[in-house]
């Protein structure tokens, strides 16, 4: 299945899937696409934004910058309950606490606990300087 962004002759965009690009170039002569506001059927595609690179000038983030960028957002975002992860986890599954996003450290037996109670978390592997203050 391929999705095109299509143009009728009057300027009105919409999209149209296709099984593959020859069954749009099929259908298109033979009439049966047609512009879904004034059904006009002069429809041609047109270039999709999300296809469009764009120059960029920034160069891709190496590991370790892209691994500091993600400590620094979490950081920023996310309270830090030291090592009552789970229980903070466990109170904002079940509506004790309010609804917001925490950081924190658990053991083997507290991950199991959590995934058994259905409390989504994930785990992001720090390191050590941002683990301790040494």
């Amino acid at each position: 299945m391929i999705v095109y962004d299509l143009q009728c002759a009057a300027g009105h965009r919409f999209e149209g899937w296709f099984d593959d690009g020859d069954a749009f170039e099929v259908q298109k002569q033979q009439g049966l696409i047609s512009c879904p506001v004034c059904s006009d059927v002069q429809v041609f595609k047109i270039p999709s934004s999300f296809a469009i690179k764009t120059a960029s000038s920034r160069a891709p983030l190496s590991g370790e910058a892209m691994a500091r960028n993600v400590g620094e957002y979490l950081e920023k975002n996310f309270d830090d309950v030291g090592c009552d992860f789970a229980k903070e986890a466990l109170k904002i599954h079940y509506g004790v606490s309010e609804q917001k996003n925490i950081r924190g450290t658990s053991t083997k037996e507290e991950e199991k606990l959590l995934e058994k109670e259905g409390v989504p978390f994930f785990k992001v592997p720090m390191s050590r300087s941002e683990d301790s203050d040494d």
